[in-house]
């Protein structure tokens, strides 16, 4: 596995969080890093101290650390696309199940739904589960509103469907305002969100991705040491898009090092679709730069993500001089204490997080020491094997790259 040249102790770092398909507001990004950063503090021994952003702009917060003998100021941005992901949001339930065959349609005609199938099954159920969710609802509610109608035929049959429709439609609104339990409209949004171009980029999108290397590519001709670029769940194959923009305009001679950590990635629910010709492109020419260190890290605890799945491989687009990424498992049942693992088995949705979260028996990835201690990615983890477990078969069907 090659890596950049040695580089100096960090004292200095810039950060930019991808996020994944997800409408929240970005301070809840740095009240999570606040929470999670003090109590794996107090459990490995040193200290961070989260400070709220103070010159407007973009949204972010400061970082001060001393770890290892050494005192580390990180400045950590989000990347902001939620707009995007509320505009993709749509609140009629009607659209919402048009979605829902649309997108099926698809997955299951392009061949996608049975190659990622041959990946975890984890994430294959997870997509099923927004499907088979919305199908149970409307079999309820339907069965609901017969029992209705039968119910009222007895006495007033001429007019007994208006209210059986009636009870049809308070049912599935009554669904869709605890969606906030269910998360079956949300998962669904997501994933028609990412099908209806069949893996291609929206305009929009793709505006977005530029301003955010145009962000990276500035803050690579700053004063820091590392410029870190972490991607969750569906922010990790932004994030090799918008890094491989960066290397493509400027290259990577001298300067900080520039890392990329992509956590709990999904890449092959677009990637293995046949229009995402850009980011398998993509993922091709990042797998071979020297100009970056790029970690994958998954957990097979993490039902929600293509876990120890190399992105590059399994989509059919390694090169010749491939290098990256490094598969690097989290290992949960290994570094969460068996009474924490325990608690969170069952909260799928709270283990997607969990890479982003304090561990009770943290080993070398340790989320707070990346993004704040004095080391490069490159030189943390410069002297790991990939995991033995990772999966680098080519499963994707469609395989094509821009000219």
């Amino acid at each position: 596995m090659s890596s950049q040249q040695t580089q100096p102790q960090v004292r200095k770092r810039r950060v930019f969080y991808i996020p994944g398909y997800d409408p929240i507001p970005p301070r809840r990004y740095r009240e999570l890093y606040r929470r999670e950063s003090r109590s794996q503090a107090a459990i490995s021994g040193y200290e961070i101290e989260v400070i709220g952003k103070t010159d407007g702009g973009a949204y972010g917060w400061r970082v001060l650390s001393h770890q290892d003998g050494v005192s580390v100021e990180t400045e950590i941005e989000v990347l902001v696309w939620a707009d995007i992901v509320k505009d993709s949001m749509v609140r009629s339930i009607l659209v919402t199940y048009f979605q829902m065959v649309q997108t099926a349609c698809i997955y299951i005609s392009t061949g996608t739904l049975w190659r990622l199938m041959q990946l975890r099954k984890g994430p294959v159920i997870a997509a099923l589960y927004p499907v088979g969710m919305l199908l149970a609802q409307l079999a309820l509610a339907l069965l609901v509103g017969w029992g209705v109608a039968v119910g009222l035929s007895t006495f007033m049959w001429w007019w007994s469907v208006l209210p059986a429709a009636v009870a049809v439609y308070a049912l599935m609104r009554w669904f869709r305002a605890i969606d906030n339990r269910l998360f079956a409209y949300y998962l669904m949004h997501d994933y028609a969100h990412s099908a209806r171009l069949k893996g291609a980029y929206s305009p929009e999108l793709t505006t977005r991705l530029d301003q955010f290397s145009d962000q990276i590519s500035q803050a690579l001709r700053s004063d820091v040491d590392e410029v870190l670029v972490v991607g969750h769940s569906s922010g990790a194959h932004l994030g090799v898009t918008a890094l491989a923009e960066v290397l493509r305009r400027q290259g990577k001679i001298g300067g900080p090092a520039l890392s990329f950590l992509s956590l709990g990635q999904v890449v092959p629910m677009v990637s293995f679709l046949p229009k995402a010709c850009v980011l398998r492109t993509d993922l091709q020419y990042l797998s071979g730069s020297e100009g970056l260190t790029w970690v994958d890290v998954s957990a097979p605890g993490d039902g929600c993500a293509f876990a120890l799945c190399d992105p590059v491989a399994v989509s059919g687009v390694s090169p010749p001089n491939k290098c990256w990424p490094l598969v690097l498992s989290a290992a949960f049942t290994q570094t969460l204490s068996p009474e924490r693992w325990k608690k969170l088995r069952w909260r799928f949705f709270r283990l997607h997080f969990q890479y982003l979260c304090a561990f009770d028996r943290p080993n070398d990835y340790d989320y707070f020491k990346i993004t704040a201690g004095p080391q490069t990615l490159g030189e943390r983890f410069a002297n790991r094997t990939p995991s033995r477990s990772r999966i680098e078969s080519t499963i994707s069907k469609h395989t094509t790259v821009a000219a």
